[in-house]
């Protein structure tokens, strides 16, 4: 979940517990023989599957469960695959945008629209929420890639558009367009990035406190939990006190 002017709730249950990363694995295995399906089954040919391969391995997935999700696509497994995007607002008016990676449109339909209503929200019309974001690339960097300063001049020479640092990471925002050039590099100058995603990043950011902030964790974690969707962003603006207390 992306959110949060330091961002550091991006996916902020991913490492909640063990039994997570089943789900996870299976949702980046998917991920995968959709990027190997839409080019060449090959990284060094696809910057696609390139992403989602490196994606993996930052989540220490086996190389076999790696080797097996292109094998799938090179198999046609992976032909009934559709991506779809929902959006809808969470509890306090907070824009959401929910993407989809499903084999039964019907079924993910549902099951997002079930979440939004148990959960203080609703459903809204395509580019009801998106137009409030900005679809970007980001590179996610340890702190120990180099100091502030070091990361931000490395930064703009790659020709990144945006920095966001604290005592953990490095976040690097780039154009949608230019984010394998970026990552190239960046990562000659600063090393492997731990992740590299395009990702919805919003505008502004709605200010959340107090209750509601429990309520749009439970919608998020019902959204994240569902097999089909595969990442969920939100403008949410909530205190580090206000997500330890009710992200737990």
């Amino acid at each position: 979940m992306a959110g949060h002017s330091k961002f550091k709730n991006i996916m902020h249950r991913k490492g909640r517990a063990d039994s997570v990363r089943s789900k996870l694995f299976s949702k980046l295995s998917r991920e995968i023989t959709v990027a190997a399906k839409s080019g060449m089954p090959d990284v060094n040919m696809n910057p696609r599957l390139r992403l989602a391969v490196n994606n993996a391995k930052a989540e220490s997935m086996p190389k076999d469960n790696i080797d097996r999700a292109i094998k799938k696509a090179i198999g046609g497994d992976a032909d009934t695959y559709e991506e779809i995007r929902y959006e809808g607002f969470g509890p306090g008016g907070v824009g959401i945008i929910v993407e989809v990676l499903t084999d039964n449109r019907n079924r993910a339909a549902a099951n997002v629209r079930s979440a939004f209503s148990k959960h203080g929200g609703n459903m809204g019309e395509t580019g009801a929420v998106s137009f409030m974001f900005d679809r970007v690339g980001q590179l996610v960097f340890p702190a120990s890639a180099g100091t502030e300063d070091a990361v931000m001049e490395a930064a703009i020479e790659a020709g990144a558009e945006d920095v966001e640092s604290d005592e953990e990471t490095h976040t690097v925002f780039t154009a949608f367009d230019a984010v394998n050039e970026v990552a190239t590099a960046l990562e000659a100058a600063l090393g492997q990035a731990k992740t590299t995603h395009i990702v919805w990043r919003p505008k502004t950011l709605t200010p959340l406190a107090g209750d509601p902030v429990g309520t749009l964790m439970k919608l998020v974690d019902a959204l994240e939990d569902d097999d089909d969707v595969q990442h969920v962003y939100g403008n949410y603006d909530v205190t580090d006190e206000d997500m330890e207390k009710y992200a737990g």
